[in-house]
């Protein structure tokens, strides 16, 4: 025990906290030391104890003092403990709670459990002595006292340098910041290129596109989904909300639904949003509210309910007279697209077809009555 200092208790420079543990009594020895039960800390540096009731009964120990240590199971009664044998005290050593000591040993003997992993991380500074690393000007100072070529890295000087570490630091970080950005950069002019490279040969209608083009832009459309998707959190609610939605969907929906003859049925439309949004997903509420607005904002698709209450998307320049032609031709096929189906659903209604609903399936013949 008498390789211990007073001390402070705080950190100098260069000194980072490892680990601590309540619950640790100390022993001089096998002897119990004159000092209560408190918190265990272990720095880069030193072996930090410090009273829990008393915070300015302090002490402290290099890690360069230990010469190595071992664990001390639990027994019938007794706590673990780890046993740390030590050099002999320095003759210029500050003052302590022990002048002198008839043991080269101490013990720590731990009340609330944690040895295993105190142990282990004592081991593991043991092993990377980091304290090595420290300049001599910086050195660690555990008392009030001054030792021969030791100097505390305390006061303005201490301060400044800390400011100057944290700079750097932060200049590193931007530098690295920005090398990520500029990558992100090179990767957008080369998708804008590719796209205006296919747009120009679809336009064009020179050269075939190649397959490793056409592979790239479609990884790259994969990976987009929608840029900035409206959110409660950056649109508020209400209907603010729903009418920032409506445009964002009446901007998304317009290709996919030329795509697919005009309309589409809402549980369509909502997988497909949902799947461009990422993460930011939409409730079904909010989708029908949403485009609820569609023709009060003059946007070209409107939401309508068909037969049966089947709610669907469709374009404004979309004709349901022209699909109900379409369907009259195609009529002798059976039914199996939501779509069609929807479709002669409301050509039936509307007179124009009749239905045989047989074990064989659901067919449409002309209405001939």
């Amino acid at each position: 025990m008498d390789r211990f200092s007073w001390s402070n208790g705080l950190l100098e420079i260069d000194e980072t906290l490892v680990i601590q543990q309540r619950g640790v009594k100390l022993y001089d020895g096998d002897d119990k030391a004159k000092l209560d039960v408190g918190v265990a800390l272990l720095s880069t540096h030193r072996l930090i104890w410090r009273d829990v009731k008393n915070h300015e009964c302090c002490i402290a120990m290099p890690l360069s003092q230990i010469i190595f240590f071992e664990e001390q199971a639990a027994g019938i009664g007794k706590s673990a403990k780890i046993v740390i044998h030590l050099h002999p005290s320095s003759a210029n050593k500050e003052p302590g709670p022990y002048q002198h000591s008839k043991y080269s040993f101490i013990k720590l003997s731990f009340k609330e459990h944690g040895q295993i992993e105190f142990y282990r991380r004592l081991n593991e500074e043991m092993t990377q002595k980091r304290w090595e690393n420290t300049p001599v000007s910086q050195s660690i100072a555990t008392g009030s006292g001054s030792q021969t070529g030791r100097t505390r890295a305390v006061g303005i000087v201490g301060i400044e340098r800390k400011i100057e570490e944290r700079r750097k630091e932060t200049d590193k970080n931007i530098s690295e910041a920005f090398e990520d950005l500029s990558k992100l950069m090179v990767k957008a002019k080369e998708m804008v290129e590719l796209s205006k490279s296919i747009a120009n040969k679809i336009k064009d209608k020179q050269g075939d596109i190649t397959e490793d083009e056409t592979i790239r832009f479609k990884s790259y459309l994969l990976s987009m989904g929608i840029a900035n998707p409206v959110t409660r959190e950056t649109h508020g609610s209400g209907t603010h909300y729903h009418l920032q939605l409506a445009k964002q969907l009446g901007n998304m929906l317009q290709t996919p639904l030329e795509e697919r003859g005009g309309m589409m049925a809402l549980t369509e439309v909502y997988c497909l949003v949902n799947r461009a949004r990422g993460m930011e997903l939409l409730s079904p509420e909010d989708l029908v509210n949403a485009c609820k607005m569609f023709e009060s904002l003059n946007l070209p698709l409107r939401w309508v309910c068909v037969v049966y209450g089947v709610m669907v998307v469709q374009l404004q320049s979309h004709s349901e007279e022209e699909m109900i032609a379409s369907a009259l031709d195609n009529v002798s096929f059976t039914i199996a697209n939501v779509i069609l189906t929807l479709t002669l659903l409301l050509a039936e209604k509307m007179g124009h077809l009749c239905r045989d609903d047989s074990v064989e399936g659901l067919r449409f013949y002309p209405n001939l009555f």
